[in-house]
């Protein structure tokens, strides 16, 4: 027996996985359930598309499957490929949107203002050590837990400075 069903499947144009799950109803009646699936579309709402739902004969179903589905699978895989177009476009605007480039500026200038304030408080501390008031220098450096990212070398100063004004008594 020879059929042209992947032939007409062919035919129809879609983005996805077509799912078509075939149960017998009664002795002639059958139900076809043909659903579109779209895995690369990122937004939610592909889900509440309901599967297409066909009932009939045999008869009926060779004679109309097809012409039933076609259109409605077509819509479908469109509305899916827009979506994803949509929340993809999206994104690109956000990203060039006025208020992202505000909000990205007031960062920049928050991290040079910390940064700042870090430079100063070390070179404050060094002005002190070369004076040779390594206890003001130590109370001058910045918190290492204030400056996660500058700790190591705060706590390498924190220690030059303690053995100059609290010298170990039990190392030579």
């Amino acid at each position: 027996m020879k059929t042209n069903f992947f032939s007409l499947i062919n035919q129809i144009e879609f983005t996805g996985n077509l799912n078509i799950s075939i149960q017998k109803a009664t002795d002639n009646n059958w139900i076809v359930s043909v659903l579109l699936l779209n895995s690369q579309c990122g937004d939610e709402a592909k889900n509440r598309i309901p599967p297409l739902n066909l009932r009939g004969t045999s008869e009926d179903l060779d004679n109309g499957f097809f012409e039933n589905i076609t259109q409605p699978i077509q819509s479908a895989s469109y509305l899916m490929v827009n979506m994803d177009s949509f929340m993809v476009q999206l994104e690109e605007a956000k990203k060039h949107s006025a208020m992202e480039k505000q909000n990205a500026d007031k960062e920049k200038k928050a991290k040079d203002e910390r940064d700042k304030k870090y430079r100063d408080a070390m070179k404050k501390a060094e002005e002190l050590e070369n004076d040779s008031k390594f206890k003001d220098a130590w109370s001058a450096l910045p918190k290492a837990s204030d400056y996660p990212e500058y700790s190591k070398e705060i706590l390498e100063k924190q220690e030059i400075y303690e053995k100059e004004f609290a010298p170990n008594l039990f190392t030579s």
